[in-house]
């Protein structure tokens, strides 16, 4: 039986992840680790085996891979770009030595890794419209720092050892599960939960700042169909650009209001607006397209839909609960 280990489980993308991964594998076939145990009586997804623990702790990393014979690993947790900003020396701590570690254990017992990347890696000199595979790469954050540095490990661990260890450079990642968790393109979550709750939003980056993006759902399916692609298809072994749309937040104001009519958002643009103007505003993503077969389902009006239908309904169930209780 295949036993998956999903670092960062509590997180936007290890929640979802998790769900995903045991429609495949079963509740105790997908192990969650975090530094803190999930919200609610299990989080996100019924039952399974959850180890509290940080990422940091080699030794800890290894007992629960061996406790629970693990042979894939999706590492994802780390610091994100604005937290990172805040917290510099821990986020190169957390997310080089966190990867160093898995990367380490790997090799030793034989494991297939899943490692996020980021369009963080991209800075003031990459090509800010499609964005190629190959290009500048000179981040300005030190989130994007240790993302294209964990690129280069990852393409390394692979070259000198062998190591199976695939990646993706996601956008923006919006989802209406879990909040995020301290990123620049995180406006756009909030920004639907004003909408869905009635009411009006001030954002934090300018209005035509547009950065590629991403719906939850998509980004599962990316990650998931890389995992389940050949070796030998696989051209890119740092981190391959996967993309799905662009849109700015003047752009999901007005897909808004052909929803909610009576929505408004302003703009006071802060410290994040730096991070965004290094950005690219669209991903060229023919290598993942080609090498195994990656394309998008949902664009911005499909995501808006579905974002305020699932908003919506949980909001009206927080009211009814109130009514209840």
């Amino acid at each position: 039986m295949s036993h998956v280990l999903v670092t960062g489980a509590n997180g936007q993308l290890g929640s979802e992840l998790v769900e995903a991964l045991r429609s495949r594998h079963g509740p105790s076939g997908v192990i969650r680790l975090d530094l803190q145990p999930p919200p609610g009586p299990d989080g996100h997804a019924a039952g399974g085996p959850f180890v509290v623990a940080d990422v940091r702790d080699r030794e800890a990393l290894a007992d629960c891979i061996s406790q629970y014979q693990i042979d894939t690993v999706y590492h994802l947790a780390s610091l994100l770009s604005a937290t990172g900003e805040q917290h510099p020396d821990r986020a190169w701590d957390v997310n080089m030595e966190g990867l160093k570690n898995v990367l380490d254990l790997a090799c030793t017992h034989h494991l297939r890794v899943f490692w996020p990347s980021s369009i963080a890696v991209f800075g003031p000199s990459t090509p800010k419209a499609d964005t190629p595979q190959k290009t500048v790469l000179d981040p300005t954050t030190m989130y994007g720092v240790t993302k294209r540095s964990g690129e280069l490990l990852c393409r390394y661990y692979h070259r000198r050892y062998g190591l199976d260890v695939r990646s993706l450079r996601y956008p923006g990642l919006i989802s209406h599960k879990t909040a995020p968790g301290g990123g620049t393109t995180d406006y756009a979550v909030d920004m639907y939960t004003s909408a869905a709750n009635g009411r009006d939003y001030t954002c934090f980056l300018e209005p035509d700042a547009c950065l590629p993006m991403m719906y939850m759902p998509d980004a599962i399916r990316a990650t998931l169909s890389l995992m389940e692609a050949p070796a030998e298809a696989l051209s890119v072994r740092d981190s391959y650009n996967v993309a799905a749309f662009s849109f700015s937040p003047q752009d999901l104001a007005a897909a808004l209001q052909r929803h909610v009519s009576n929505f408004a958002c302003t703009y006071a643009s802060d410290e994040r607006q730096q991070i965004a103007d290094a950005w690219p505003a669209s991903i060229d993503d023919t290598a993942a397209r080609t090498d195994w077969n990656w394309t998008p389902t949902y664009d911005l009006d499909a995501m808006t839909e579905d974002m305020l239908d699932h908003l919506q309904e949980d909001e009206r169930l927080r009211e009814d609960e109130g009514v209840r209780g």
